[in-house]
């Protein structure tokens, strides 16, 4: 996978930010990877948060940036994968199912990866 976009930071500072965009060629997918690096703690503002940079992937596949930006990927399905150092609580797991169910209408696919070394866990499966 390539073109990392950032490396970090707090995730109010990120909001408008996708941290890679790459071509998983086993699957032959484009995904657009959102690194989670802070402890999930429940609260409203960092579900906001998570919610706001969907926003932003989103319209970033769907508008038309995507496709001029990376035409080589533009016919392949679409994943976010959200990669998270630590487990989201119940309150981000529930959003992320919702999320990925709003995603699904639109043809794109949303996997969660906890920890460093985990294998993709999907939710909603």
């Amino acid at each position: 996978m390539t073109e990392p976009n950032s490396k970090g930071g707090r995730n109010e500072d990120r909001i408008g930010v996708i941290d890679m965009i790459a071509h998983d060629a086993k699957s032959d997918e484009a995904v657009l990877v959102m690194n989670e690096l802070e402890k999930w703690d429940g609260s409203d503002k960092q579900l906001f948060q998570l919610q706001e940079r969907f926003n932003v992937y989103v319209s970033f596949l769907l508008d038309g940036e995507f496709v001029e930006s990376h035409p080589e990927l533009a016919r392949k399905r679409a994943r976010i994968e959200v990669r998270c150092a630590h487990m989201p609580d119940r309150r981000a797991i529930d959003l992320l199912g919702q999320i990925r169910d709003q995603l699904a209408h639109q043809d794109i696919d949303l996997q969660v990866v906890v920890g460093s070394g985990g294998s993709p866990s999907r939710h909603g499966d």
